[in-house]
Parts: structure tokens; C-alpha cells; sequence
């Protein structure tokens, strides 16, 4: 490996606007809204405001599946917030969530709206809400939301770290790319030994845990996050990429994954999603286009 830069670091550490990288007009080190404008509101009681990154795609994908089990209480709208253009700092998405990052859910189902923010917190109150995809018995209710927090603190490595460092970045830095990658590596073998023994992550059945590890290590199994299969050699997870595409496959994954989604083939895109009609003008067999 070669040397790092010649950076010292200051003494105290002010922000550089013109730092670079794709994300450098939109990150700032201080919270609060930078405009005043309400969000929009719809006729469902579930009121998602989001984008189709995998962390927007866990919840979208449960909302899906929850329809298809028939609970129409789970009906949603989904606006679409373009955090390039900084839509997550406007007051009224602070309102819904203070820490202006996507996902952010309102349940106006009862008197008085609940706001929900960070996904996983969003996939425990629908789980609770709708009695699916969290089992009740202890050990395995436990050994889901174990999982389900594995990804929560993972996932950051991955994309914060590994996927900015490889694909985003204004310039490469080896040491930066190897850290998060042997890591990376590390967290797809976890995986992959736990797959060997299991056919979902936290046994038999489908859960929320899987519906929050497959935007990310699923979707990096099938090579459409970041381009990096080749780089990270994940056809050599052989559990997991078994498990990616066994969960791919569901309808109800295919659909989670248009909603808010900007990128890809357009008729893999749908921008806003307000009843389940609004899938019908899009081409289901072009949903898998590399993001």
C-alpha cells in the first residue's frame, strides 16, 4: 500500500464548502431546516417521504409486502424527497424527522400523527402495527431484531465508507478503500455463514431483518450497488448471493424497489406511488437495472 497525502490535520476543523465529491453542495455540520416549505400530504394514513437508496427501498419493500398479505391499513403514499437538491432540509421534512436524513414515515392512522424516522425504527412500528414479518415468540423476536441491528450498524461501513470511498469521492484513496473493503468483506462473510445455516437471516421465515440487510448486502450480492462485485469478489458468497436472489424474486420486493427510485431505466422509476395502479404503466421485467 502506498503512503497517505501529506495532510496534517488543523488544530481546530472548520468547514470547507469546496470540499469536493458528488454530496459536497448538500453536507453541512449543522442541523435544522435551510428553507421553509410544508410536505405534501395524501389520502392514505401512512405518509412516506423517501428515496429509492437502499435504506428508502427496506421500507417501501415492507409496505409492498404488507399489502400483499391483504392489510389495506397499510395502503401509503410516497413522496419523493431528492436529497441532491436538499428537499431533507426543509422544515417540514425536519419536522418529521430532525436528523433530515430518508427514510421519514408519518402514521396519521390515529388522533394525533406519529412520526417515525431511521428505517429500522420504521420497519419495528409497522411490524408491531400490522402483527407481520416480527415474530412474537422470544427467542426468534430477538434473534430478528438482533439482525435487524446488525444491518443498522453495518450498513454504515458499506455506504458511508466503502461506497464513498469507491464510488463517490473526488479523488481515490487506497488506504480509505482498503480499511472499508476488508471490512466490507468481512460483513459479507458474517452473512454468508449464517445463510449456510439458515434459509432467511434470522431462521426459517421471512422477516424484517431480511427486508433490511437485502437493499444493501442483497442488491451488492447481485452487483447493482456501487459496481463492485467483481472488486469485492461476492459471487464467492455463495449463501448469500442464494439468498439475494431468492428474495429478488418476490413480487413485492420488485415493487418496493421502483418506489422514489430516480435512477436506472426509467421504466424501472416510479417517482411517486399513491395507489397500487400506479405500478401498471411500468415494465416489470426491466425492475433489475443496475442502479
Amino acid at each position: 500500500m502506498t503512503a497517505s497525502s501529506d495532510y496534517t490535520p488543523p488544530k481546530v476543523w472548520t468547514w470547507n464548502k469546496a470540499s469536493g465529491g458528488r454530496f459536497a453542495t448538500i453536507n453541512r455540520p449543522i442541523a435544522g431546516p435551510t428553507h421553509e416549505k410544508d410536505l405534501p400530504v395524501g389520502r392514505h394514513p401512512l405518509q412516506l417521504y423517501s428515496l429509492g437508496t437502499p435504506n428508502g427501498v427496506k421500507v417501501t419493500v415492507m409496505l409492498e409486502e404488507l399489502l400483499a398479505l391483504g392489510h389495506a391499513g397499510a395502503e401509503y403514499d410516497a413522496w419523493l424527497i431528492r436529497i441532491s437538491e436538499g428537499e431533507q432540509f426543509s422544515s417540514g421534512f425536519v419536522s418529521v424527522n430532525p436528523n433530515s436524513k430518508i427514510p421519514a414515515l408519518l402514521d396519521r392512522s390515529g388522533p394525533t400523527p406519529i412520526r417515525i424516522f431511521e428505517s429500522g425504527a420504521i420497519l419495528v412500528h409497522l411490524a408491531e402495527k400490522f402483527g407481520a414479518f416480527l415474530p412474537v415468540e422470544p427467542a426468534a423476536r430477538a434473534e430478528t431484531l438482533s439482525w435487524l441491528f446488525w444491518q443498522m450498524g453495518s450498513a454504515p461501513f458499506l455506504g458511508g465508507g466503502f461506497g464513498h470511498f469507491y464510488a463517490y469521492a473526488p479523488s481515490k484513496i487506497e488506504y480509505a478503500i482498503d480499511r472499508y473493503a476488508m471490512e466490507v468483506k468481512r460483513q459479507m462473510d458474517v452473512l454468508d455463514r449464517r445463510l449456510a445455516e439458515s434459509a432467511f437471516v434470522a431462521g426459517p421465515d421471512y422477516t424484517i431483518a431480511d427486508m433490511a440487510i437485502w437493499p444493501w448486502y442483497g442488491q451488492l450480492a447481485k452487483g447493482l450497488l456501487y459496481n463492485a462485485g467483481e472488486f469485492l469478489e461476492v459471487e464467492s458468497y455463495t449463501n448469500v448471493v442464494r439468498w439475494s436472489e431468492q428474495i429478488f424474486a418476490r413480487p413485492a420486493v420488485q415493487r418496493g424497489r421502483m418506489v422514489n427510485r430516480v435512477t436506472g431505466d426509467p421504466a424501472s422509476q416510479l417517482h411517486e406511488r399513491h395507489e397500487a395502479s400506479d405500478f401498471e404503466t411500468k415494465t416489470q421485467d426491466k425492475v433489475g437495472s443496475p442502479a
